[in-house]
């Protein structure tokens, strides 16, 4: 399988960069777009990396946010046969709230309306964990379980910030490989942990060697971090590729504490081979 970062808060020479996420999987003989960042990097550094989005086959959304849906109409447009997963609170308004200020950070309305006419056996409403293929599935919502992960920021359902949003739609891709199971992230506002635990459970034939994605780290306390950094370090990864919302603090705290052979700096531009 090849996993190519896409979009990414970094990028390489030539790419652009944004705050979001867009990760292109080609395995098991499919072409899935996961996530489409905020839609202005998408188009471009697709085209510089030389990766055809007609041919993607399946869109997947790892959660409603704007940063990983926003480029949702552009890319259907060029693959409008595409089956989209997702979870149906995609669709939910909800907000970053702030030092009394609130900011919409929900699905824009152009791409939420891009996937309500898509026809209804073309949109698969993921409340489940579900098989894509043989050996891809996604999580559907994950049990939060530990103590000490959250959604890992100010995120509301109202603009006066009374209703917390859990961010139940976060939702993660699994493929499995000959040598183990390699995970795709969003943003992980599930947690990390409860994520690799929930893959876990779903494929207890093969061990995960390898997770890709958004941790959602960047306001972590010191205390989330010791303890993912634990519980990481206990699954006996072979590659944790930490992008997007990771951080950077907390991206290096991993890599000093896990190693550099098992912790890898992505960006825009990178692939995986598994």
């Amino acid at each position: 399988m090849k996993i190519t970062i896409l979009v990414d808060n970094h990028a390489a020479e030539g790419l652009q960069t944004e705050h979001g996420l867009s990760l292109w999987i080609e395995a098991q003989g499919r072409h899935i777009l996961f996530d489409t960042g905020q839609g202005k990097a998408l188009e471009h550094n697709a085209a510089a990396l030389g990766i055809d989005l007609t041919q993607t086959d399946t869109l997947v959304l790892s959660h409603g946010h704007y940063d990983h849906t926003g480029g949702v109409e552009w890319a259907l447009k060029q693959a409008p046969q595409a089956e989209v997963y997702c979870h149906p609170d995609v669709f939910r308004g909800r907000y970053s709230v702030g030092e009394g200020k609130a900011r919409s950070i929900g699905m824009p309305q152009h791409a939420a309306s891009a996937l309500q006419m898509l026809p209804s056996g073309q949109l698969y409403r993921v409340v489940q964990p579900v098989m894509i293929c043989d050996r891809i599935g996604l999580t559907g919502p994950v049990p939060r379980e530990t103590q000490y992960e959250d959604t890992g920021g100010p995120f509301f359902l109202d603009t006066g910030g009374t209703r917390p949003d859990p961010i139940d739609d976060d939702l993660s891709l699994w493929i499995r490989g000959d040598d183990g199971v390699v995970v795709c992230a969003g943003c992980s506002h599930a947690g990390i942990v409860n994520i690799l635990n929930q893959v876990q459970n779903l494929t207890q034939d093969g061990p995960i060697v390898a997770v890709i994605g958004g941790f959602h780290l960047i306001h972590a306390t010191q205390h989330r971090l010791d303890e993912t950094v634990t519980a990481l370090g206990q699954m006996r990864l072979a590659s944790v590729v930490p992008i997007h919302c990771t951080g950077t603090e907390a991206e290096a705290h991993l890599r000093e504490v896990l190693g550099s052979d098992m912790v890898a700096s992505g960006k825009a531009g990178m692939s995986f081979r598994f």
